[in-house]
């Protein structure tokens, strides 16, 4: 069995996935035993078809596809169920996350205090248009006063955590910007590790500023309201 699961969302990202999966590899490869999932968010090009193509080089890779466009946060979902490992790393299909940095974080994670089970990358240098990175700024500002999360950068698609924490949590769209408030209401912790970041060479954002703050602001006070009503409660057996 894999002990390592690598799960990216892609929609229209034809042109940044056979680099991806070829970093992947060369990052991952030798080191520790893994699969790749991909979760194809009914593209409109033709990203299914290339990754099918993949496949020959790269027996690791398994394809998933939606039926229908259901957003990033459901393709992690379900790209999480599906893997067969303890363990798993998400990573943006855009390109922009280094999958040289999952090994970072493996050293992290085994060096980390049982409690910790999520382990999210911090893009210490953006390197995205000015738009985005005020957009993102402002967003993580509001969301770290309401919920207190102690995450300075919870919009990397870089993350390691724990398939069977990630699955306790609740499950709905945008879930995917707040883990690290998530997993601290399911009784567990977060630590933030810088990572690298890298411009996007091909392909468009699929998120304009306003998506990314106001879709992110009308799901804070849901999120918050969870934060205020989730209790966990030690259990012994006598």
């Amino acid at each position: 069995m894999p002990q390592l699961a690598v799960v990216v969302p892609v929609f229209n990202e034809r042109d940044n996935i056979p680099p991806l999966l070829a970093e992947i590899a060369a990052a991952l490869r030798g080191r520790i035993d893994y699969e790749v999932i991909y979760v194809d968010d009914d593209s409109s090009d033709d990203s299914r078809a290339v990754l099918a193509a993949e496949k020959l080089a790269h027996p690791e890779l398994r394809v998933l596809h939606h039926l229908t466009r259901s957003g990033q946060s459901t393709a992690v979902w379900n790209g999480v169920r599906a893997a067969q490992s303890p363990w798993i790393a998400t990573l943006d299909g855009d390109g922009q996350n280094d999958p040289a940095d999952i090994p970072k974080l493996l050293v992290v994670r085994d060096g980390a205090a049982a409690n910790v089970r999520l382990f999210a990358g911090w893009r210490t240098t953006r390197r995205d248009s000015l738009n985005k990175r005020i957009s993102s700024k402002i967003a993580n500002a509001v969301r770290s006063r309401m919920l207190k999360d102690a995450t300075p950068d919870t919009g990397c698609g870089l993350k390691l955590f724990e398939r069977e924490v990630f699955l306790r949590l609740p499950y709905f769209d945008h879930m995917h910007r707040y883990l690290p408030a998530l997993v601290k209401r399911a009784g567990f912790q977060s630590t933030s590790v810088p990572v690298g970041h890298r411009p996007r060479t091909a392909g468009v954002s699929k998120y304009g500023m306003l998506d990314r703050l106001w879709v992110g602001l009308a799901d804070l006070r849901g999120v918050a309201w969870l934060m205020r009503r989730g209790k966990v409660t030690l259990v012994e057996e006598l």
